[in-house]
């Protein structure tokens, strides 16, 4: 009886009409939020194994040597050289769009891309660029935001350890219209 039921159920799920679109949408959103989320919680140790870069302060306008020569001036103040960013994981930084794989850990050092509560609506995504204390800067921010200078340990998600280029844009577009028209768009 039971897998006479199962059958049917995927014989609809497999119709291609509107309501069976609709019963295997909602199926999915329930998978992803109630299995594959957790799961991926658990995993990694962070209640936010999956990031969409929402902004452009981590972004790189152009090849690596051209952003460096741009933007190296506070990097230098924090005796982080260019041989020694070049080490850096995501050296290239973030677009916005990109979707990053975050794990928990016990000890973060500059050069990591961490995820950091703030007091700001959504965490920070952000490099760190002095590890006593930990301090971030986006990369392509001119300066440090006053809230990165000091980061408490208990404040750190994660760091970011893979990207997925562009592929949070399919979530993206549906808050970009939502946006001041400064913040919309490509970076």
């Amino acid at each position: 009886m039971q897998k006479n039921i199962l059958k049917k159920t995927w014989k609809y799920l497999q119709k291609d009409t509107w309501d069976s679109w609709l019963v295997s949408l909602i199926l999915i959103i329930i998978l992803i939020k109630f299995i594959l989320f957790p799961t991926l919680a658990y995993l990694t140790g962070t209640p936010l194994p999956l990031v969409v870069v929402e902004s452009c302060s981590m972004y790189h306008n152009t090849n690596f040597n051209s952003w460096w020569e741009q933007n190296s001036l506070l990097y230098k103040t924090k005796n982080i050289s260019l041989e020694e960013f070049n080490s850096f994981p995501l050296k290239r930084g973030l677009n916005k769009g990109d979707i990053i794989f975050v794990v928990a850990s016990k000890e973060y050092k500059r050069g990591d891309i961490i995820i950091f509560n703030a007091k700001t609506q959504y965490p920070i995504i952000h490099r760190i660029i002095n590890s006593n204390p930990i301090s971030t800067k986006g990369d392509n921010n001119a300066n440090q935001l006053p809230f990165e200078k000091e980061i408490s340990q208990k404040d750190i998600l994660g760091k970011a350890v893979l990207k997925m280029p562009y592929l949070g844009w399919t979530k993206l577009i549906f808050f970009e219209p939502l946006k001041s028209p400064e913040k919309r768009g490509f970076c």
